[in-house]
């Protein structure tokens, strides 16, 4: 497939997801840092997004629930160029009905090429690093190059 770029700017627009179990580590790791993640646009799947802003206090869209279709709202921002950035705390010991969905997210935010933690260790190398406060160009699907080919 041909690749063109799209520049992520330096306000980024990041997602946070997190199972149940991993809901509190989460939790702990925005008021880590609240400072830097409230210069950016927040965005989270619905229990998750209330909870953030309940206990941070920094604004929050919120989806719907992940099990009611809140990870696929994630994915569909991430297709539109609307999501810069996946923090996706999963936990992979707890199979969870929505699985097909948590795969899809991860695979979309693949294809489009855009950074994503799983953990917290690969959080904090994210955050840390210089290019979260800069605004960085990534390589994408040529989206209307792929249409123009398939209509050939």
């Amino acid at each position: 497939m041909e690749v063109t770029t799209r520049t992520i700017a330096e306000r980024k627009h990041i997602a946070l997801v997190a199972h149940d179990h991993r809901k509190q580590d989460l939790l702990r790791w925005v008021e880590e840092h609240k400072a830097a993640l409230s210069q950016h646009q927040l965005y989270a799947t619905g229990t998750t997004g209330n909870l953030i802003q309940r206990a941070s206090g920094i604004p929050v869209q919120s989806m719907l629930s992940g099990p009611m279709g809140g990870d696929q709202q994630v994915g569909a921002l991430i297709s539109e160029g609307k999501i810069d950035m996946l923090i996706f705390f999963w936990d992979p010991l707890n199979a969870v009905p929505h699985d097909p969905d948590v795969k899809a997210l991860l695979r979309l935010a693949t294809v489009w090429n855009i950074p994503v933690a799983t953990n917290r260790a690969t959080a904090d190398f994210l955050i840390d690093s210089s290019l979260f406060t800069q605004a960085v160009d990534i390589t994408i699907p040529d989206y209307q190059r792929y249409l123009q080919a398939r209509l050939k």
